[in-house]
């Protein structure tokens, strides 16, 4: 009978050392994961993530986000700009055009690193921002006559806007077929950076950011062209706030309005969306 009951009493120890395991192992499988926001943002962030779930149609099926774009392209974005002005542009105005593009792109990808590192296995600590065309209704609005970028002249969209060749787009082509891109894949482009005169506000989706073309050409000393930023918010899967705030927060980029650069609340929001995708891409 005490041999039994000794029997009984180490299979019983050994069954709460089973369950107790995980429970130790808990916190450092947490810290693995890279998941690490300030204590102050934890449940405002949990707020935003559980909005975007019940709000969002197909979200995790969806395959065009930013994110998307530059894990297809193993770590780049190329860029078409639609002008949509009859404003003339020479080689310098296009030549700034191009750096603010770059520079202003290269905000949100720069919040992906800490430390010289992409954050929670992001696996790139630069991502080159490409502009392979330019759009326009008539090829006499842009007044240079060197090849850098593809020229797309009188190519219109269902609404009459100038657009780069449809074949080499990759919101028509999210499968990566370029076979019918003149450029092929290489000339292809992820994103339109689409500069409408006289347009107020902004746009933003997985096909790229439009703003107005005096705004955009307007701001391009500017260290934060906050308009253009908070639409490539959207172009990454961000969403707006027009009804509501998360707790404690008021004054962030995505909040339209109530922020001229990417702050701290929109950086891990933007860590957040990572790190709810990264498993489809193997990390």
């Amino acid at each position: 009978m005490r041999k039994d009951l000794a029997r009984l009493l180490t299979v019983l120890a050994a069954l709460i050392a089973m369950v107790a395991a995980p429970a130790a192992t808990a916190s450092p499988a947490q810290a693995a994961d890279g998941w690490s926001p300030p204590a102050n943002l934890v449940q405002p962030l949990g707020e935003v993530w559980n909005h975007v779930e019940s709000t969002y149609p197909d979200l995790y099926g969806f395959r065009n986000y930013g994110w998307d774009q530059v894990m297809a392209n193993r770590g780049s974005i190329n860029y078409c700009v639609r002008w949509e002005s009859d404003a003339p542009v020479g080689a310098d105005l296009r030549d700034r055009i191009h750096a603010a593009l770059k520079k202003q792109f290269g905000k949100w990808t720069a919040a992906m690193v800490e430390n010289g590192q992409g954050h929670n296995a992001w696996p790139y600590t630069t991502v080159p921002v490409n502009i392979v065309g330019w759009a326009v209704k008539d090829r006499s609005t842009l007044q240079w006559t060197d090849n850098s970028v593809d020229i797309y002249a009188g190519n219109l969209d269902e609404g009459g806007a100038p657009q780069c060749s449809p074949d080499c787009g990759r919101f028509f082509h999210q499968d990566g077929d370029y076979a019918r891109c003149p450029g092929g894949a290489a000339r292809h482009y992820d994103q339109s950076l689409w500069l409408t005169k006289g347009f107020q506000g902004g746009a933003g989706g997985d096909w790229g950011q439009r703003v107005g073309q005096e705004y955009f050409t307007g701001a391009l000393s500017q260290e934060n062209i906050h308009i253009y930023l908070h639409e490539v918010g959207h172009t990454f899967g961000l969403d707006d706030f027009y009804d509501w705030t998360p707790t404690g927060q008021c004054c962030f980029l995505m909040n339209a309005g109530s922020a001229t650069q990417i702050t701290e609340f929109d950086t891990w929001m933007f860590r957040d969306f990572w790190r709810h995708l990264k498993s489809r891409y193997g990390y």
